[in-house]
C-alpha cells in the first residue's frame, strides 16, 4: 500500500525543520517528552474509520476536545509548545503536534519517526469517549485501536510500548506511579517490566495486564522485551500509522 502525500511548499518543509529544532531544545529543557508523546497520540487517536471523522487535525487546541476526561492535563503541554507554533503560523497545528509527538520519541532515545507535512486543521472536534479506556481488558483494546482506528494487533502492543516514557496522575487520570524506572528514557523496558510482575513504586494498568494474558499479545511482548531492535522497528510503522490516521489515504 502506497500513500500519496500532499505535496508543500519548501518555505512550509523549512518551516517544519526549524520547529523541529525547537522543539528538540524545549523538550530536553522543560524534560516534557511523554505529555508532548501525549498530545500527539490524543490528538489522532480518536479518527473512526468508519466516519472518517476526528483523526491528527489540530482540534486538541479546541476548549471542548481539552475538556474530554482522557485529555485531563493536556492543555499543560499545549501551553508550553504554543510560543514556538506561534512564530511559525505557516505550520497547521495539525502538523504541529504530531510533530511535537515525533521529537518526543527521538529526544528521549527512541527511533527517528518518518514526518510527513500536509495535515490541515479541522474545526469540529469528535465527540467524548474514543480514546482508550485504563480500566478495560484486549477487547476493549481491539475495538478502540482495530475496529475504530483500524490498527492491528502488532501496533496495539507496539504503540503500549510508548508508556516506556511517562508516568500517570492521579488527578488526571485517577492512577498513580510511572511504567518504568526512567520515565524519561524511550526503551524496551516497559515490556521487562511488565514481564517481571508487579512491583512496589511501579504502574500496571488493567490495560497493560491485559497484554499478558492474550494468546497474540503476550508473544509480542515477549519478543520486545528480548529484543529492542524489533520493539523500535514495529513501534515506529505503530506511530507513523496513528499520525497519519484519516490523512494521506492510499
Amino acid at each position: 500500500m502506497v500513500k500519496i502525500y500532499p505535496k508543500v511548499s519548501e518555505e512550509y518543509q523549512k518551516a517544519i525543520e526549524k520547529a523541529k529544532r525547537k522543539l528538540r531544545g524545549l523538550i530536553a529543557e522543560k524534560n516534557c517528552a511523554p505529555i508532548m508523546l501525549r498530545l500527539a497520540w490524543h490528538s489522532a487517536g480518536t479518527f473512526d474509520v468508519k466516519t472518517k471523522t476526528g483523526g491528527p487535525f489540530g482540534t486538541m487546541k479546541h476548549g471542548d476536545e481539552l475538556a474530554h476526561e482522557a485529555n485531563n492535563g493536556l492543555d499543560i503541554a499545549i501551553r508550553l509548545i504554543e510560543p514556538i507554533k506561534e512564530q511559525f503560523p505557516i505550520i497547521s497545528y495539525a502538523d504541529f503536534y504530531q510533530l511535537a509527538g515525533v521529537v518526543a520519541v527521538e529526544v528521549t532515545g527512541g527511533p527517528e519517526i518518518p514526518f510527513h507535512p500536509g495535515r490541515e486543521d479541522k474545526f469540529e472536534s469528535p465527540p467524548e469517549g474514543r480514546l482508550p479506556d485504563a480500566t478495560k481488558g484486549n477487547d476493549h483494546l481491539r475495538q478502540v485501536f482495530g475496529g475504530q482506528m483500524g490498527l492491528s494487533d502488532q501496533d496495539i502492543v507496539a504503540l503500549s510500548g510508548g508508556h516506556t516514557l511517562g508516568r500517570c496522575h492521579k488527578e488526571r487520570s485517577g492512577f498513580e506511579g510511572a511504567w518504568t524506572p526512567n520515565p524519561l528514557i524511550f526503551d524496551n523496558s516497559y515490556f521487562t517490566e511488565l514481564l517481571s510482575g508487579e512491583k512496589e513504586g511501579l504502574l500496571q494498568l488493567p490495560t497493560d495486564k491485559a497484554l499478558l494474558c492474550d494468546p497474540v499479545f503476550r508473544p509480542l511482548v515477549e519478543k520486545y522485551a528480548a529484543d529492542e531492535d524489533a520493539f523500535f522497528e514495529d513501534y515506529t510503522e505503530a506511530h507513523l500509522k496513528l499520525s497519519e490516521l484519516g490523512f494521506a489515504e492510499a
